[in-house]
């Protein structure tokens, strides 16, 4: 077996062997090849798996959230209704509000303390007629 001393390896190792060695090394570095391939196909595949994974859970839990949301603004929206409902019924409402209303400040006019002073002197003589009696 003669070896070509035109062509020299880039692996220092391989030049020394012979063709049937050389070949086997070939072979040897195929497999490897193709294992290596074969493997970065599989973890490419199952990171694929897992991206879609994640995006289906992404998906159901943007649909939980958007539900929460519809259901919030639906109670939000009945509550409205209500309200309206109820503000559009009338007198019930504005007689309850004015029955409901605070009383406002007394004012004494200047009458009032005239009046004052006679309930004062009808008590003393309500009181002398008693005592009389």
């Amino acid at each position: 077996m003669t070896t070509s001393t035109n062509h020299v390896f880039p692996c220092a190792s391989v030049n020394g062997l012979t063709l049937n060695q050389k070949r086997e090394a070939i072979k040897a570095l195929r497999a490897s090849i193709s294992s290596e391939v074969a493997f970065r196909r599989d973890s490419k595949a199952s990171a694929q798996v897992a991206k879609a994974e994640a995006r289906i859970a992404k998906a159901a839990a943007a649909e939980a959230k958007m539900a929460e949301r519809i259901a919030k603004a639906t109670a939000r929206l009945e509550a409205l209704q209500a309200k309206a409902i109820a503000k559009a019924l009338g007198p019930v409402g504005t007689k309850a509000r004015k029955a409901n209303r605070k009383a406002g400040a007394v004012t004494i006019s200047e009458g009032a303390e005239a009046n004052a002073i006679a309930a004062a002197l009808r008590a003393k003589r309500v009181q002398g007629v008693i005592e009389f009696a």
